[in-house]
Formats: C-alpha cells, structure tokens, sequence
C-alpha cells in the first residue's frame, strides 16, 4: 500500500494508561504518536492519576502527546503548569468526549454548542503558551453537525498542529453510524492538517476512509486498536497477523501490563482482578466466548489466569 499516514492512538479513560501504551509499543508497535487520556481538574486540584499518568518517567520510549480537557483558561491553566513543568511541548485539547456527566458541564463536546466559549479556551491556550504545539480533537457537535462548521474560521485562523475529527454527535456517544458526510464538509472547509478517528476496525476500513479523504494527515485509532493491538503494524506492513502469532503477541502484551499493575497496586488481589477485566473488553472480540466469560464472571485470580490460558491456546 502507497502513501501510508501516520497512525496515533486514541486515548480511552481506563485502558490506554502507561502501563498499556509501554506495552503495546514495545510489543506490536507501528504507532506514530499515543494520546494520554485527558487529564483534568477535580475539586480543585489535578487527578493524583492522571499526573502520574503523563509523568515522563512511565512514558519512555514512545511518542506521547498529552491530552487535557478542561471547561475554562483557569482549568487549563492549573494543567498547562503540569505539562510545562515535564517540559512537554505538545498538547491535545479534547473537545470531543461524549460523557454527559462532564458534558453538562460545558467540558469536551459539551462545549461545541458554545462557540465563544470555545474561543476563549483555545486563544488562551494559544497566547499564554505560544512555546506548545496544541491540537484539538472535536465531534461534529453535541447536537448538530453544524456546530463543527461553524467552529472552523475560528480553528483555521488559530496556529494548531493539527485537528482530529470524530464524525458522531456528542450525544450519540459511541452508538449509530459515523457520519462521513458530516466530515467531509468539515474536510472541504479546514486548512490545518486534519486526522480522521472513528470505526476503523480492519485495514478494509482504513482503505474506506484513506480514499474518500485523500488530503488526510493521519488515522487515529481508539477501539479499533483495543479490539485488533496488531492493526497499525498489520497497515504497516500489509498483511495480517495469523491467529497463533495474535495469541503469542496478546500473551506477552497481557504479561507485561498484568506485571506492571501488580507493581503498582497496592489493594491485592481483588483490584488487580478487577484492573485486569478491563484489560479484556475490547481485546480479541472473536476469541473464545466461554473463556472470556470467565474472566470476566471470576473473583479469583487463579481462575482468570486459567480462563486468559485457556482462550489463548484456543485462538488458532
């Protein structure tokens, strides 16, 4: 395949932390840039967790953009000092996240009906740090496609590295089509380098997308990647990995965050359990059904690294 885009990985809350994005790079690779889940001002005071997620000494050796998400410049401010301080200079502001709990309150796509609040928080960040290479990533809307559209004199007159669009509304959340109409009048009109995310499962999908939109600067893959960890390199490399060099790849990648969350975790065995369920989500949708019952019904640990062992030797 000719003219291969970058692919970044999308960030999913509870899935992609360091632990994970470690893994995944050193075990199948083919990621240009991973995406931290955002990091965000609670009661005043950023996340213990999400600090030490972006804290470069968990993120060695990959290409980490941190993303943050905030509802006001003062909210971005108190993040902002954090990301300087571990001398990043990248950061991506999510106006995308569907969560109605942080969307009520103007945070994420909740905030695209609300263009002049939209303005306030992006030309602040672009003033105060004009040393950060910022990047937004936004939905079609919350409740119209429109309100993309309407954002975009404002984001192609603003100095973005780049914008990342997820054709879904906010309040589809995951559910229903993508609307590629919806992004491809965002396409016509955007100046800056434009990435596409949402629904790519299959190098088949990537095709879809690469070329309906041929003046795209990248993929960027959240699910598609938690289901397939191989997918980027499978792109890369034009072919598909076979079911028994999946179960090896899938074993090392589990070992190695299995380890690292043992290390971490201080609340025995049940947190690490329940750590670790989420671990099987998305991943190897196609992979023994009893099995992964299993794993995810089980309160003790031996019988899950039973179960994981057994849908792993089945996955011919």
């Amino acid at each position: 395949m000719n003219n291969l885009l970058p692919i970044h990985f999308a960030p999913l809350q509870g899935y992609t932390d360091a632990a994970y994005r470690q893994a995944h790079a050193r075990i199948f690779g083919g990621i240009d840039t991973y995406y931290s889940p955002f990091v965000r001002v609670e009661h005043g005071e950023i996340r213990r967790k999400d600090a030490r997620d972006i804290h470069p000494e968990n993120n060695r050796n990959i290409h980490l953009i941190p993303q943050l998400i905030a509802s006001c410049p003062n909210k971005l401010e108190q993040i902002m000092s954090l990301l300087t301080e571990h001398n990043y200079q990248e950061a991506d502001i999510n106006l995308g996240c569907p969560f109605p709990m942080l969307a009520k309150r103007h945070n994420g796509a909740g905030m695209l009906p609300y263009p002049e609040e939209v303005k306030d928080l992006l030309t602040a960040a672009i003033e105060q740090y004009p040393q950060i290479r910022f990047s937004v990533k936004l939905r079609l809307g919350w409740e119209n496609a429109s309100e993309c559209i309407a954002l975009l004199p404002l984001l192609n007159a603003l100095p973005l590295a780049h914008i990342i669009l997820h054709p879904r509304l906010g309040k589809q959340q995951y559910k229903g089509e993508v609307d590629l109409n919806g992004f491809e009048a965002f396409y016509d009109g955007c100046d800056k380098p434009l990435l596409y995310n949402g629904d790519l499962h299959t190098i088949e999908d990537i095709q879809i997308i690469t070329e309906r939109f041929p003046k795209l600067a990248g993929l960027v893959i959240g699910r598609g990647l938690l289901a397939n960890p191989a997918l980027a390199w499978e792109y890369r490399q034009g072919r598909k990995l076979s079911p028994s060099e999946m179960a090896a790849k899938v074993k090392q990648l589990h070992t190695a965050v299995y380890n690292s969350y043992e290390e971490q975790l201080q609340g025995g065995e049940m947190q690490l359990l329940m750590k670790m369920k989420s671990f099987w989500e998305y991943l190897l949708p196609d992979g023994d059904r009893k099995a992964k019952k299993v794993i995810h019904k089980t309160g003790k640990l031996a019988n899950y690294q039973a179960a994981v062992d057994s849908l792993l030797a089945s996955y011919k």
